[in-house]
């Protein structure tokens, strides 16, 4: 009887990628709409909290160190433990401008060096070092939080493009900390059709083919 669940969640998350989730390896998937496009990020309650009641980041957020965006809602889920996480019990939907992701996108450099991109490591550090966002592409998460064969886009934020994110892109702040904890007991309850349903609705996310040329790990 033990292997039940594990056939039914793998049936689950291979209908939920042919249709919501399918294409190359690194492609940008998110929930989006014509000018909008949501982000994922945990806090611990005193600043997720404020941040969703005020609809900006609270003074006590720092400014000075770099701040990560996940469009990938199950793998914000995988890094916070469904919200679990010491400081980071509260999951907050950042819906941010389009304009802001592209700016930050074409302004990044990739987290790791890639000769065949960056040639020398010496050059791939100046460009890390003075660059105001870094991209790093990590193995999308299933309903188990089990590694997926596709990459999600991890985009950290900093100097600048903090400042820009604080600032300028952000349309709207929830919490949706209630979600992650409703989908996490379905799972547990082995009701995966259902967790299944209630997942945010991503979509691969349009974007040139130049943005992600110096990207492509």
């Amino acid at each position: 009887m033990s292997a039940g669940p594990s056939v039914t969640l793998s049936a689950v998350t291979e209908q939920h990628d042919r249709t919501v989730l399918p294409g190359p390896r690194f492609r940008v998937r998110a929930r989006h709409t014509e000018s909008t496009l949501t982000v994922y990020q945990a806090y611990r309650p005193q600043i997720g909290c404020a941040a969703a009641r005020n609809g900006h980041f609270p003074s006590s957020w720092s400014r000075d160190r770099m701040t990560w965006i996940k469009p990938s809602f199950l793998w914000m889920m995988y890094r916070c433990g469904w919200a679990t996480k010491e400081n980071q019990e509260t999951v907050l939907a950042v819906e941010i401008t389009r304009e802001g992701f592209l700016w930050a996108l074409r302004h990044a450099c990739l987290s790791h060096h890639v000769p065949a991109l960056h040639g020398d490591q010496a050059a791939w550090k100046r460009q890390l070092r003075t660059a105001p966002a870094r991209v790093q592409w990590d193995p999308e998460r299933d309903l188990r939080l089990d590694p997926l064969p596709y990459r999600s886009l991890q985009l950290g934020l900093g100097g600048e493009a903090t400042a820009r994110y604080a600032d300028e892109w952000i349309v709207g702040i929830e919490d949706v900390t209630s979600l992650a904890t409703e989908i996490h007991a379905r799972v547990r309850a082995g009701e995966l059709t259902r967790a299944a349903e209630l997942l945010p609705q991503e979509r691969p996310y349009p974007l040139e083919d130049d943005v992600l040329a110096h990207l492509r790990a």
